[in-house]
């Protein structure tokens, strides 16, 4: 039988990887602070900087795209911390921090709006998903986040809500997700939508929405899916939505 995804670790202490040092710290609201060097500067969401240090310095970082970001109501713009010394990230949300070592071209998919921060070298792009399963079980699910390392190694940081578990897995393994609790996914895996009809004769019947993955590689799974602290950012999509999708997808 295949294992059960993993509780990925909530804490770290003085964690150093692609040259840069970061904690996290907290347990219901947890922070997510880096030793920024000359050499490693990170980028990251305005709204989500808790303190710094004075000889940190904060700029913007365009990203390729804009226009289309814009119109697809993204970020255009992130912020830069560049310098020495230290900053601190919180979302304003119950949930867990994650940090994710990319090696050299390796590329992650991440649903929108969970973004906290990563290193320059990491690029950042998005990918929109069509089918309106996905648009409405998604919720905010019509675009995916990309991030490729394009040159040595570098580091993702996401926040997921509630409690985040990772599953390996194996190549042509599968696991079915609700749409809202998929937080992140290497680019080998693939994902589809799933729909399986459930009905109960004299009342008639619904379908009921999963995302199935297939591997091989990781995906993250986030247990509060349903909303948090401006539910937009969760991306959440279970109960309700996922009901009506059904009964679109059974209309269409």
């Amino acid at each position: 039988m295949p294992g059960r995804p993993v509780l990925v670790p909530t804490a770290a202490a003085a964690e150093t990887f692609a040259g840069i040092t970061y904690h996290l710290d907290g347990g219901l609201v947890p922070a997510l602070t880096v030793e920024i060097t000359p050499d490693q500067p990170v980028y990251f969401e305005h709204h989500i900087m808790l303190w710094k240090n004075p000889s940190v310095s904060i700029g913007v970082k365009p990203i390729a795209g804009a226009v289309k970001r814009m119109l697809a109501g993204m970020p255009v713009l992130v912020t830069e911390a560049t310098g020495s010394g230290m900053i601190s990230f919180s979302r304003d949300g119950a949930g867990q921090i994650i940090p994710l070592h990319l090696a050299e071209m390796e590329e992650i998919h991440v649903r929108e709006h969970q973004f906290l921060a990563a290193t320059r070298n990491v690029d950042y792009m998005y990918e929109r998903v069509r089918g309106i399963a996905n648009m409405m079980a998604g919720a905010t699910g019509f675009f995916i986040d990309k991030f490729r390392c394009h040159q040595g190694e570098g580091i993702l940081w996401l926040h997921g809500y509630g409690n985040v578990f990772e599953k390996r897995l194996a190549p042509n393994e599968q696991i079915e997700v609700e749409p809202g609790a998929w937080l992140y996914r290497d680019a080998s895996v693939t994902m589809e939508t799933n729909v399986q009809t459930l009905s109960s004769g004299l009342f008639g019947s619904a379908n009921m929405i999963t995302n199935r993955f297939t591997g091989p590689g990781r995906i993250g799974i986030q247990s509060m899916y349903a909303g948090g602290p401006g539910s937009d950012a969760s991306g959440g999509g279970g109960g309700l939505l996922a009901f009506l999708a059904g009964l679109f997808v059974a209309e269409a």
